[in-house]
């Protein structure tokens, strides 16, 4: 078994319950952790035999570019396609931070972590 991270993927969306985020938007952060099984490419070094991370980026682009009120509703379509895309994954991890959130203080970010596995 082995990982494939896409870490840090900066995008501007507008998701959140005020009606306000759906108009003015904010910076997102995304993180992504894939398992499954790298043997084959490790040997082949051939690009069909491995999770494409660009494939990743892309599922990731589509899905944050779809508002929603909640994060976690993101993050699980996110999930849902790299099962649905990707048949090598057997884990996946996904984290979705709101970058200086609304919430009346000084909050760096709230993040919400969703997993799922085949």
């Amino acid at each position: 078994m082995g990982i494939i991270q896409v870490n840090n993927i900066k995008l501007y969306a507008f998701h959140g319950c005020l009606e306000e985020e759906a108009k003015i938007g904010s910076w997102y952060r995304v993180d992504v952790d894939v398992k499954a099984d790298l043997k084959k490419s490790a040997k082949t070094d051939n690009l069909a035999d491995t999770v494409d991370y660009v494939h990743l980026n892309h599922i990731v682009k589509e899905e944050m570019a779809i508002r929603s009120k909640l994060l976690e509703e993101v993050a699980q379509r996110i999930l849902d396609r790299f099962f649905r895309e990707i048949q090598m994954i057997k884990k996946a991890k996904v984290a979705v931070a709101k970058i200086n959130p609304p919430i009346g203080g000084n909050v760096e970010e709230v993040v919400i972590i969703l997993t799922k596995k085949r």
